[in-house]
């Protein structure tokens, strides 16, 4: 029995002893296997199983290829960002504004164990088209919800924003490229970092609200 064939009685041994191996261990065992400067998509399907612990022919039980599996992992980021944003701002005090809190949320994530939150902002630029536009929807929905919350601040303080839409959009994509930057940083930097993007989200909104004065002066 050749190397390759002892190996793949190796893997079905194991997996047998472990069990039903679901997607999400799949997805675990592709983010484990990167690193700073490593993309998704330079993962092999081969090399994903090992780390599971599966034979490669059971990686098509839950994934038709390695882009699909990319895809369900930026989905997941996104998913799991959104949730600890809306419990961020459930939390606000008087004290601490929604930006403040958010962004610094949105930081605290780069530390979580899985490192999901990663490989959302690298396959942003490294990854391929299918993977750039996986993330640009996850963008879209924090920028639909941070449009709508404009909206309703803008209705009930009756200070007017220019374009709402565009203004969510400038201060998400800002927020994510500090957050590219911040990811390998120390944590002295990354408070740098979280303070000069609070401020350039200040002056986002005081640009836009001084665009809609003038829209409505004219």
């Amino acid at each position: 029995m050749s190397r390759i064939e002892l190996e793949a009685v190796a893997l079905t041994e194991r997996e047998a002893r472990k069990g039903s191996v679901a997607a999400q261990d799949l997805m675990d065992a592709a983010v484990g296997l990167l690193d700073s400067h490593r993309s998704v998509s330079t993962l092999s399907l081969r090399e994903i199983a090992r780390a599971a612990g599966i034979a490669p022919n059971t990686f098509y039980r839950h994934f038709r290829d390695v882009d699909e599996l990319t895809v369900a992992v930026i989905d997941q980021a996104g998913r799991s960002l959104r949730g600890i944003i809306r419990e961020a701002r459930q939390r606000l005090s008087i004290e601490r504004s929604a930006i403040r809190t958010s962004v610094e949320a949105f930081m605290d994530q780069l530390d979580a164990d899985q490192r999901y939150l990663h490989v959302l902002l690298r396959e942003m630029s490294t990854g391929s088209e299918a993977f750039r536009q996986a993330v640009d929807r996850e963008l879209s929905y924090f920028e639909d919800e941070l449009r709508e919350e404009l909206e309703k601040i803008s209705a009930a303080t009756g200070h007017k924003v220019h374009e709402p839409g565009l203004a969510a959009k400038a201060i998400t994509r800002l927020v994510v490229a500090m957050g590219a930057s911040a990811a390998d940083a120390s944590k002295e930097r990354r408070g740098e970092i979280t303070e000069q993007t609070v401020v350039m989200i200040r002056m986002i909104m005081e640009g836009a609200e001084q665009l809609a004065r003038k829209a409505a002066e004219a």
